[in-house]
Protein backbone atom coordinates (compact mmCIF):
# COMPACT_ATOMS: atom_id res chain seq x y z
CA UNK A 1 0.00 0.00 0.00
CA UNK A 2 1.30 3.66 -1.01
CA UNK A 3 1.80 6.13 1.81
CA UNK A 4 -0.73 8.67 0.88
CA UNK A 5 -3.29 5.37 1.84
CA UNK A 6 -1.59 4.37 4.55
CA UNK A 7 -1.63 7.21 6.45
CA UNK A 8 -4.93 8.04 5.20
CA UNK A 9 -6.36 4.79 6.95
CA UNK A 10 -4.36 4.95 9.84
CA UNK A 11 -6.37 8.50 10.50
CA UNK A 12 -9.38 7.05 9.62
CA UNK A 13 -8.80 4.01 11.89
CA UNK A 14 -7.96 6.39 15.01
CA UNK A 15 -10.38 8.98 13.87
CA UNK A 16 -8.19 11.58 14.41
CA UNK A 17 -4.97 13.13 12.95
CA UNK A 18 -3.15 13.71 16.24
CA UNK A 19 0.81 13.00 15.65
CA UNK A 20 2.49 12.65 18.86
CA UNK A 21 6.66 14.33 18.75
CA UNK A 22 9.29 12.55 19.91
CA UNK A 23 11.96 15.07 21.27
CA UNK A 24 13.74 13.88 24.70
CA UNK A 25 15.59 16.62 26.77
CA UNK A 26 17.29 15.32 29.57
CA UNK A 27 16.40 17.61 31.88
CA UNK A 28 12.72 17.31 31.58
CA UNK A 29 12.16 13.75 31.53
CA UNK A 30 10.43 12.64 34.45
CA UNK A 31 13.32 12.07 37.71
CA UNK A 32 12.24 8.10 37.68
CA UNK A 33 14.02 8.10 34.63
CA UNK A 34 16.97 10.30 35.56
CA UNK A 35 17.53 9.25 38.60
CA UNK A 36 21.94 8.80 38.49
CA UNK A 37 21.71 9.62 34.85
CA UNK A 38 25.31 11.94 34.26
CA UNK A 39 24.25 14.29 31.64
CA UNK A 40 27.96 13.63 30.10
CA UNK A 41 27.42 9.59 30.16
CA UNK A 42 26.25 9.61 26.58
CA UNK A 43 25.10 5.89 27.24
CA UNK A 44 23.10 6.45 30.38
CA UNK A 45 21.61 9.56 28.77
CA UNK A 46 20.79 7.64 25.75
CA UNK A 47 19.21 4.61 27.61
CA UNK A 48 16.43 7.01 29.33
CA UNK A 49 15.94 8.35 26.26
CA UNK A 50 15.33 5.00 24.49
CA UNK A 51 12.90 4.13 27.69
CA UNK A 52 10.94 7.53 27.77
CA UNK A 53 10.04 7.69 24.40
CA UNK A 54 9.22 3.88 24.21
CA UNK A 55 7.13 4.51 27.70
CA UNK A 56 5.01 7.05 25.65
CA UNK A 57 4.88 5.02 22.73
CA UNK A 58 2.74 2.90 24.92
CA UNK A 59 0.23 5.48 26.02
CA UNK A 60 -0.29 6.87 22.80
CA UNK A 61 -0.36 3.67 20.05
CA UNK A 62 -4.22 3.09 20.95
CA UNK A 63 -4.81 6.56 20.45
CA UNK A 64 -2.91 8.10 17.61
CA UNK A 65 -2.08 7.15 13.87
CA UNK A 66 1.59 8.63 14.36
CA UNK A 67 4.57 9.51 15.76
CA UNK A 68 7.72 11.21 15.09
CA UNK A 69 10.81 11.22 16.62
CA UNK A 70 12.85 14.36 16.48
CA UNK A 71 16.34 13.10 15.12
CA UNK A 72 18.60 15.68 16.30
CA UNK A 73 17.89 15.06 20.07
CA UNK A 74 18.98 11.30 19.16
CA UNK A 75 22.12 12.52 17.39
CA UNK A 76 23.53 14.63 19.98
CA UNK A 77 24.17 11.69 22.54
CA UNK A 78 26.08 10.39 19.38
CA UNK A 79 26.48 6.54 18.70
CA UNK A 80 24.87 5.48 21.46
CA UNK A 81 21.95 8.22 21.07
CA UNK A 82 21.52 6.80 17.49
CA UNK A 83 21.03 3.61 19.00
CA UNK A 84 18.58 4.14 21.21
CA UNK A 85 16.89 5.97 17.92
CA UNK A 86 16.71 3.02 16.26
CA UNK A 87 14.97 1.14 19.01
CA UNK A 88 12.49 3.69 19.53
CA UNK A 89 11.71 3.18 15.44
CA UNK A 90 11.41 -0.34 16.21
CA UNK A 91 9.37 -0.24 18.63
CA UNK A 92 6.54 2.40 17.36
CA UNK A 93 6.40 -0.14 14.07
CA UNK A 94 5.60 -2.58 16.77
CA UNK A 95 3.08 -1.16 18.15
CA UNK A 96 1.90 -0.34 14.61
CA UNK A 97 2.40 3.68 14.34
CA UNK A 98 3.24 5.29 11.19
CA UNK A 99 6.49 6.83 11.92
CA UNK A 100 7.90 10.31 10.51
CA UNK A 101 11.38 11.05 11.69
CA UNK A 102 12.01 14.42 11.84
CA UNK A 103 15.43 14.90 10.02
CA UNK A 104 15.10 17.77 7.70
CA UNK A 105 17.85 16.04 5.33
CA UNK A 106 18.81 16.51 1.53
CA UNK A 107 21.44 16.90 -0.74
CA UNK A 108 22.25 16.52 -4.34
CA UNK A 109 22.98 13.35 -6.79
CA UNK A 110 24.16 10.44 -4.63
CA UNK A 111 24.27 11.97 -1.52
CA UNK A 112 20.82 12.54 -1.82
CA UNK A 113 20.34 8.95 -2.65
CA UNK A 114 21.99 7.50 0.14
CA UNK A 115 19.83 9.65 2.64
CA UNK A 116 16.86 8.16 1.06
CA UNK A 117 18.29 4.72 0.91
CA UNK A 118 19.14 4.98 4.82
CA UNK A 119 15.69 6.21 5.96
CA UNK A 120 13.05 5.02 3.79
CA UNK A 121 10.80 2.06 3.80
CA UNK A 122 10.72 -1.56 5.55
CA UNK A 123 13.94 -2.40 4.05
CA UNK A 124 16.18 0.87 4.97
CA UNK A 125 18.56 0.72 7.95
CA UNK A 126 16.24 3.33 9.46
CA UNK A 127 12.60 1.95 8.19
CA UNK A 128 10.85 4.74 9.38
CA UNK A 129 7.91 4.92 7.14
CA UNK A 130 8.51 8.91 6.34
CA UNK A 131 10.35 11.56 6.59
CA UNK A 132 11.06 15.92 6.68
CA UNK A 133 12.84 16.82 3.66
CA UNK A 134 14.46 20.71 3.00
CA UNK A 135 13.60 21.54 -0.54
CA UNK A 136 16.07 24.33 -0.95
CA UNK A 137 18.46 22.41 -3.28
CA UNK A 138 16.57 22.53 -6.30
CA UNK A 139 13.65 20.20 -7.67
CA UNK A 140 16.53 17.52 -8.27
CA UNK A 141 17.59 17.14 -4.87
CA UNK A 142 14.13 15.91 -4.31
CA UNK A 143 14.12 13.47 -7.45
CA UNK A 144 15.43 10.21 -5.53
CA UNK A 145 13.87 10.92 -2.54
CA UNK A 146 10.23 10.21 -4.50
CA UNK A 147 12.05 7.55 -6.29
CA UNK A 148 12.62 5.71 -3.33
CA UNK A 149 8.97 6.74 -2.06
CA UNK A 150 7.49 5.03 -4.68
CA UNK A 151 9.53 1.60 -4.65
CA UNK A 152 9.13 1.45 -1.08
CA UNK A 153 5.86 2.61 -0.36
CA UNK A 154 7.40 5.48 2.08
CA UNK A 155 6.55 8.85 1.84
CA UNK A 156 8.18 12.22 2.65
CA UNK A 157 6.91 15.90 4.00
CA UNK A 158 9.01 18.51 2.35
CA UNK A 159 9.65 21.97 4.32
CA UNK A 160 6.99 24.56 2.88
CA UNK A 161 5.83 27.41 5.79
CA UNK A 162 7.55 26.39 8.44
CA UNK A 163 6.40 27.85 12.24
CA UNK A 164 9.47 29.52 13.33
CA UNK A 165 9.42 32.66 13.76
CA UNK A 166 12.18 33.23 10.86
CA UNK A 167 10.94 31.01 8.38
CA UNK A 168 9.41 34.05 6.34
CA UNK A 169 13.33 34.92 5.84
CA UNK A 170 13.79 33.16 2.92
CA UNK A 171 10.26 31.54 2.37
CA UNK A 172 8.27 34.97 2.20
CA UNK A 173 10.88 36.23 -0.30
CA UNK A 174 8.26 37.64 -3.80
CA UNK A 175 10.13 36.62 -6.80
CA UNK A 176 10.01 38.45 -10.46
CA UNK A 177 6.57 37.11 -10.97
CA UNK A 178 5.04 37.86 -8.01
CA UNK A 179 5.01 34.69 -6.03
CA UNK A 180 6.90 33.79 -2.75
CA UNK A 181 9.45 31.34 -2.41
CA UNK A 182 7.13 29.12 -0.45
CA UNK A 183 4.33 29.32 -2.85
CA UNK A 184 6.80 28.28 -5.46
CA UNK A 185 8.00 24.93 -3.48
CA UNK A 186 4.12 24.52 -3.02
CA UNK A 187 3.32 24.26 -6.45
CA UNK A 188 6.26 21.81 -6.63
CA UNK A 189 5.25 19.60 -3.89
CA UNK A 190 1.76 19.66 -5.39
CA UNK A 191 3.16 18.50 -8.98
CA UNK A 192 4.63 15.54 -6.82
CA UNK A 193 1.95 14.82 -4.86
CA UNK A 194 -0.08 14.09 -7.71
CA UNK A 195 2.47 12.28 -9.69
CA UNK A 196 2.55 9.94 -6.94
CA UNK A 197 -1.43 9.57 -6.10
CA UNK A 198 -3.00 6.42 -5.03
CA UNK A 199 -6.55 5.72 -4.48
CA UNK A 200 -6.95 7.96 -1.71
CA UNK A 201 -6.16 10.62 -3.74
CA UNK A 202 -3.17 12.01 -1.75
CA UNK A 203 0.44 10.88 -2.83
CA UNK A 204 3.62 10.16 -1.70
CA UNK A 205 5.05 13.37 -1.45
CA UNK A 206 3.61 15.76 1.71
CA UNK A 207 4.35 19.29 2.79
CA UNK A 208 5.08 20.94 6.15
CA UNK A 209 3.16 23.97 7.35
CA UNK A 210 3.29 25.39 10.42
CA UNK A 211 -0.05 26.09 12.57
CA UNK A 212 1.55 29.58 13.92
CA UNK A 213 0.54 30.76 10.09
CA UNK A 214 -3.21 29.92 9.68
CA UNK A 215 -4.08 32.09 6.81
CA UNK A 216 -1.41 30.37 4.45
CA UNK A 217 -2.67 27.11 5.97
CA UNK A 218 -5.79 27.61 4.07
CA UNK A 219 -4.04 29.02 0.87
CA UNK A 220 -1.43 26.35 0.91
CA UNK A 221 -4.74 23.51 1.26
CA UNK A 222 -5.92 24.59 -1.33
CA UNK A 223 -2.53 25.09 -3.61
CA UNK A 224 -1.72 21.82 -2.85
CA UNK A 225 -5.40 19.12 -3.26
CA UNK A 226 -3.05 16.06 -3.04
CA UNK A 227 -0.56 16.22 -0.49
CA UNK A 228 -0.80 15.66 2.94
CA UNK A 229 0.35 18.39 4.94
CA UNK A 230 2.28 17.96 8.79
CA UNK A 231 1.48 20.58 10.95
CA UNK A 232 3.92 21.87 13.68
CA UNK A 233 3.43 24.32 15.75
CA UNK A 234 0.26 23.29 18.35
CA UNK A 235 0.67 24.07 21.70
CA UNK A 236 3.50 24.88 22.90
CA UNK A 237 4.42 26.94 19.62
CA UNK A 238 1.16 28.83 20.14
CA UNK A 239 -0.75 26.67 17.27
CA UNK A 240 -4.27 26.11 18.33
CA UNK A 241 -7.46 23.78 17.30
CA UNK A 242 -8.61 26.60 15.74
CA UNK A 243 -5.87 27.97 13.66
CA UNK A 244 -5.06 24.70 12.05
CA UNK A 245 -8.33 23.85 10.85
CA UNK A 246 -7.87 25.31 7.73
CA UNK A 247 -5.29 22.09 6.65
CA UNK A 248 -7.99 19.94 6.79
CA UNK A 249 -10.06 19.37 3.23
CA UNK A 250 -14.14 19.23 3.56
CA UNK A 251 -14.01 15.25 4.88
CA UNK A 252 -11.67 15.97 7.40
CA UNK A 253 -9.04 14.39 5.71
CA UNK A 254 -5.35 15.44 4.19
CA UNK A 255 -3.83 16.84 7.29
CA UNK A 256 -1.90 15.64 10.18
CA UNK A 257 -1.22 17.95 13.26
CA UNK A 258 2.15 17.69 15.95
CA UNK A 259 2.69 18.06 19.41
CA UNK A 260 5.81 17.15 20.78
CA UNK A 261 6.65 19.09 24.22
CA UNK A 262 2.62 19.82 25.30
CA UNK A 263 2.29 16.10 24.98
CA UNK A 264 5.65 14.31 26.24
CA UNK A 265 6.06 16.32 29.48
CA UNK A 266 2.48 17.36 30.07
CA UNK A 267 3.31 16.30 33.77
CA UNK A 268 4.62 19.67 33.73
CA UNK A 269 1.70 21.61 32.65
CA UNK A 270 0.02 22.87 35.29
CA UNK A 271 -3.48 21.58 33.72
CA UNK A 272 -2.17 18.40 34.47
CA UNK A 273 -0.52 18.69 37.94
CA UNK A 274 -2.91 16.76 39.24
CA UNK A 275 -1.36 13.29 37.92
CA UNK A 276 2.33 13.92 39.09
CA UNK A 277 5.68 13.55 37.87
CA UNK A 278 5.23 9.92 39.11
CA UNK A 279 1.96 9.05 37.39
CA UNK A 280 3.42 11.23 33.93
CA UNK A 281 2.48 8.46 31.46
CA UNK A 282 -1.47 9.68 32.39
CA UNK A 283 -0.76 13.31 32.14
CA UNK A 284 0.22 11.97 28.62
CA UNK A 285 -2.32 10.33 27.76
CA UNK A 286 -4.44 12.78 29.08
CA UNK A 287 -3.01 15.25 26.81
CA UNK A 288 -3.05 13.34 23.96
CA UNK A 289 -7.11 12.81 24.25
CA UNK A 290 -7.50 16.45 25.02
CA UNK A 291 -5.93 17.38 21.41
CA UNK A 292 -8.16 14.26 19.98
CA UNK A 293 -11.51 16.05 21.31
CA UNK A 294 -10.09 19.65 20.35
CA UNK A 295 -8.96 19.06 17.25
CA UNK A 296 -11.99 16.70 16.08
CA UNK A 297 -14.20 19.44 17.36
CA UNK A 298 -13.16 21.87 14.55
CA UNK A 299 -12.97 19.54 11.93
CA UNK A 300 -16.05 17.43 12.37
Amino acid sequence: MAFGERLYSAVKQRGNPVLVGLDPRLAQLPGSLTDGVDPSDFVSAANAYRQFCCDVIDVVAPLVPAVKPQAAFFEQLGPAGMNALGAVIEHARRNQLIVILDGKRNDIGSTAKAYASAYLGESSPWKSDALTVSPYLGGDSLEPFVESCQSNDAGIFVLVKTSNPGGGHFQDVVDSDGKAIYQRVAEHVESLALATADSSGYGSVGSVVGATYPEQLVELRSAMPHAWILVPGFGAQGGSAESVAGAFKNDGAGAIVNSSRGIIFAHARTEYAQFGEQNWQRAVEAATRDMIEALTAVIA
